[in-house]
């Protein structure tokens, strides 16, 4: 089914698992000739994908230095620049496509090479709180302008969309309104009048393969270099108006919306309790994201200049088992990465991934809503795919497909779009889409456990998420 006609071109900057995977999608639900799309991208992976579906590919890393001259002859007015690479400054990109009359869309927000790590730079300075920033500020400049989409993948991206879900469903099945809120103080105000305190973004990956990793190996279900990018970088939360124990370790930005602190240790290094339906209680690491801050930001209610009210809101991600003794033997290692990197695909042979948004707080205590995609489902569904990188894709798809119908909105998050339009494109490949209610809560379990570190009389304080 073709959602939408496109008579531009569509330029792709890396084709890594995500690119790969989204390719497919592009030429099935966007009609345009495949001699319209060029992939520009580091290595050679991927040249076969790109060959099978009559696409040009190019292998040339993007620098500083080339930007101008290896894209100014692809992009012009109407056409879509689909940044999916790492290591290439988003800001950059963003600002060459609205120069170029075109329309951008990227997974996450990038600093150039080394960004993450700089070591010139404060945690603050290179954090994603930072990047946002940054991203931001061309929003003003760019107001009317070709449309572009900052981090559409599934997290950051498609969660928001869940969250939206979440809440009218909650506010449904506890009778107090079924209106669709028409802006942003109105998300806002229903959270409140909700309850809600926490969100999380709550995933458990369990897909595996024949091969178990091992020593000297990073293995992980989708890119190995983003993992551990965004994972050295702080950990980092929105800050709700609810918590009463800032952390011994936590600090806040000196600049921009405020809705987030930080930790002064990696995000690979730091883990939260949290729960899906499937998988119960589990342990998941507090890694950084884009959309951590930019809900918590979009559903900050003021009052008389102050702020009124804000949830927490945090990922809480654990990974395939390969991957977290990938992050712990690095860890080991002072976070060096290992020398060999396997990005599995093929070689799955079973698993899902549990990818939803958990909202605690509320009369019904948790909610869980999201997807639940099991490998054999995503490659049924989708070539060049499995169960984490399908998640992303669509999500991918659904923002492509909302710029070309939406081309002037200027610079726009997840959180500022139409959740019921890209739920619509996204729903056909991500499995089972499904809301649960549970009553579990960070305490539960550990009523004799290690009382001095509980706050047990609000059980959604972070004191009392936070694995220490």
């Amino acid at each position: 089914m073709k959602h939408v006609t496109f008579n531009g071109r569509l330029v792709m900057v890396g084709f890594g698992s995500i690119g790969q995977g989204v390719l497919p999608l592009v030429l099935r639900h966007i009609d345009m000739p495949s001699d319209r799309i060029t992939i520009v991208t580091a290595e050679p992976r991927g040249e076969a994908v790109a060959r099978e579906h009559g696409v040009t590919f190019v292998q040339t890393a993007i620098t500083r230095e080339n930007l101008e001259g290896t894209l100014a002859p692809l992009l012009g007015p109407g056409d879509f620049l689909l940044n999916l690479s790492v290591d290439v400054a988003s800001v950059a990109l963003i600002e060459f496509a609205q120069a170029k009359g075109a329309f951008y869309l990227d997974t996450c927000i990038e600093p150039w090479a080394g960004g993450y790590t700089d070591p010139t730079l404060s945690p603050s300075q290179r954090s994603n709180y930072a990047l946002r920033e940054a991203a931001l500020a061309l929003a003003p400049r760019f107001a009317g302008g070709p449309t572009t989409v900052l981090t559409h993948g599934a997290n950051p991206g498609l969660v928001s969309h869940f969250v939206k879900e979440a809440l009218l469903t909650i506010a449904r099945d506890t009778g107090r309104r079924s209106a669709t809120p028409s802006d942003r103080a109105g998300w806002a105000a229903l959270a409140r009048d909700l309850g809600i305190k926490v969100i999380h973004i709550a995933e458990r990956d369990t897909q595996a393969a024949a091969a178990p990793k091992t020593r000297g190996e990073f293995v992980n279900t989708w890119s190995i270099d983003g993992f551990v990018g965004e994972g050295s970088q702080p950990a980092e939360l929105g800050w709700g108006t609810h918590e009463r124990h800032f952390p011994a370790d936590g600090r806040r930005h000196e600049f921009g919306c405020d809705a987030a602190i930080y930790l002064m240790r990696p995000g690979a290094s730091t883990r939260v309790r949290s729960w899906t339906p499937l998988e119960g209680p589990f342990h998941g690491f507090l890694v950084t994201h884009n959309e951590s801050i930019s809900i918590a930001d979009y559903y900050t209610l003021e009052r008389d200049g102050a702020v009124a009210y804000r949830p927490t809101v945090h990922y809480a991600y654990h990974p395939c088992d390969d991957a977290v003794l990938s992050l712990h033997e690095i860890a080991g290692k002072n976070w060096a990465l290992q020398p060999r990197k396997r990005l599995m695909m093929d070689e799955i042979v079973e698993g899902i991934d549990e990818l939803g948004v958990l909202l605690m707080g509320h009369a019904r205590g948790a909610f869980w809503y999201g997807s639940r995609l099991s490998i054999a489902e995503a490659r049924r569904l989708v070539p060049h795919n499995n169960a984490t990188s399908l998640q992303v894709t669509a999500a991918v798809l659904g923002g492509m497909i909302w710029a070309i119908e939406n081309p002037r909105a200027g610079v726009v998050e997840a959180d500022q779009i139409d959740h019921h339009r890209i739920l619509e494109i996204a729903r056909p490949y991500l499995g089972e889409v499904v809301g649960a209610y549970g009553d579990w809560t960070p305490l539960h379990g550990r009523e004799s456990l290690f009382p001095e570190t509980l706050d047990r009389s609000d059980p959604w304080q972070f004191v009392n998420f936070r694995v220490v």
